[in-house]
């Protein structure tokens, strides 16, 4: 074999190993550091909702943060949800402020007052937000954009497989 065929061969061999190393990575390592942050923000997720606190609706500090959602970062990064916005179809916004949500951690988010901490975050609400009967829950980032929607009861969108709490129950309840 002459020495040309030999260059061309191994040029060959170089390039598809660098073709199929490249696509054996994992697309995070492909796509840059950026990309790597885009992506475990997309992994932050309503992973739970109780619409309708347990026991009777008497507007207790208690009763009130018996009534919650758990927003959950899938990611294994950490995400900065400062400036980001849990939201009902009535207008309730809770923005949040200063708040690192670890990577596999979820935050509860209650509706009465309290004090924050890594775990448990509060409205300081002294009024219910979910309705027992329907209702979606959005989280939108600091920029406005969607980010996850939690329905349940008329407004769940039949099929897709999550309902109301990210585990596909979708429970009837009493209106506020």
């Amino acid at each position: 074999m002459s020495s040309r065929s030999i260059r061309r061969s191994v040029a060959v061999t170089l390039a598809v190993g660098a073709v199929v190393g490249a696509a054996a990575l994992p697309a995070t390592a492909a796509d840059g550091p950026g990309r790597d942050r885009d992506r475990d923000r997309s992994r932050v997720v309503i992973s739970a909702v109780q619409y309708d606190s347990p026991g009777f609706d008497n507007g207790s500090n208690r009763s009130l943060n018996r009534e919650w959602v758990d927003i959950t970062n899938r990611g294994r990064h950490a995400v900065n949800l400062s400036g980001w916005k849990l939201s009902d179809r009535a207008g309730h916004t809770f923005t949040f402020r200063h708040f690192r949500l670890d990577g596999r951690s979820t935050v509860r988010v209650h509706t009465g007052v309290g004090r924050d901490t890594h775990r448990d975050v509060f409205q300081d609400r002294r009024t219910y937000v979910w309705d027992n009967r329907s209702g979606t829950a959005t989280l939108t980032n600091q920029r406005g954009r969607f980010v996850d929607d939690a329905s349940w009861g008329r407004h769940g969108r039949p099929g897709d497989g999550r309902g109301h709490d990210g585990r596909g129950n979708d429970r009837p309840g009493n209106r506020h």
